[in-house]
């Protein structure tokens, strides 16, 4: 699937981590097997299965999957990381993963039901936040901002996963206005990863994406397939009120059904030319393939970089 779109940039997420990188140097191989080169990665150690050593869900246990900085049933379960045709700056990442939750003007974290213990060490992200500058020629650089939330479910009516997931978006509108003591880059950006949340449809707090989506910075190229549209015909689906062609994840009718929760939003100096979601249709040779890669589709978007620039390739 990842060969037949062959992007330039490419995030995953729900990667396992671990300290050696092992599993992502034997995934790049296969990448490379199969036609994809990806010479540069990042993939920083994230919150999923950090043990806190406290018992994080309130139900007189401690070092379970539920009691990490986030839901890991080992120590980077599910984490991130970034490949790239394009050299990566390693002495410029800028890394909100350890950021505090309480420590993000005008969290949502009061009334989320957390015992002060656990409200001094709880972290806002639950994989990562990162800001990564790759290098483009001439020495010019674009900035990726990329990040994994959690599930706006799964909790009570206190609904701490909800207001975590809204705070999660909101860390990027607050770095953007430089209240995070680092000041944002003025070079291209682009936003990119599983917000976990739908603007429109099933639970959550969608303020703080929306303003990302409509945001004077940035823009949403409202990426699209025909696959989702044939997926949402039936049961919960139809019920929805989005667009299900944007939709970007396939679930099934028993849980919240097809939604949009992974997004790639480039800033308005990178012009457009063109975007999609890889759902292929159900008579097409790749269906089954890209069914069983992942409940989540690729989203993929083809923006032009500054003039004369040209992504190196083997």
């Amino acid at each position: 699937m990842i060969a037949t779109i062959n992007p330039d940039i490419l995030l995953l997420t729900s990667f396992d981590w671990d300290y050696e990188g092992r599993a992502l140097d034997a995934f790049i191989a296969r990448l490379n097997e199969a036609g994809a080169d990806y010479p540069h990665r990042f993939a920083g150690q994230p919150n999923t299965g950090l043990a806190t050593g406290l018992d994080l869900d309130g139900n007189g246990r401690s070092g379970e999957a539920r009691d990490a900085q986030g839901y890991g049933r080992f120590m980077g379960q599910g984490g991130m990381a970034l490949l790239s045709r394009l050299p990566i700056r390693a002495d410029y990442i800028v890394d909100f993963t350890p950021m505090l939750w309480a420590d993000l003007p005008g969290s949502l974290i009061d009334g989320a039901g957390l015992s002060p213990d656990v409200r001094a060490v709880q972290r806002l992200s639950t994989t990562a936040h990162w800001d990564i500058r790759l290098v483009l020629p001439e020495e010019s650089p674009l900035h990726l901002w990329a990040w994994t939330a959690t599930p706006p479910v799964f909790d009570g009516p206190e609904d701490r996963n909800g207001r975590r997931n809204h705070d999660e978006a909101a860390l990027w509108l607050h770095y953007l206005e430089g209240r995070l003591g680092q000041h944002p880059p003025e070079a291209p950006i682009v936003i990119l990863g599983d917000a976990n949340l739908d603007p429109i449809d099933s639970e959550g707090r969608p303020d703080a994406l929306l303003t990302l989506l409509d945001h004077p910075v940035f823009l949403d190229p409202q990426p699209r397939s025909e696959g989702a549209l044939t997926a949402a015909q039936e049961g919960i689906n139809a019920a929805h009120r989005g667009d299900p062609t944007l939709d970007t994840a396939d679930w099934s009718d028993d849980g919240p059904g097809n939604l949009r929760v992974d997004y790639v939003l480039p800033s308005r100096d990178l012009a457009v030319m063109a975007s999609g979601v890889f759902w292929p249709t159900p008579d097409d040779p790749m269906a089954e393939t890209v069914e069983r890669a992942s409940a989540h589709r690729l989203v993929w978007v083809d923006v032009e970089l500054p003039s004369g620039t040209r992504i190196p390739r083997k």
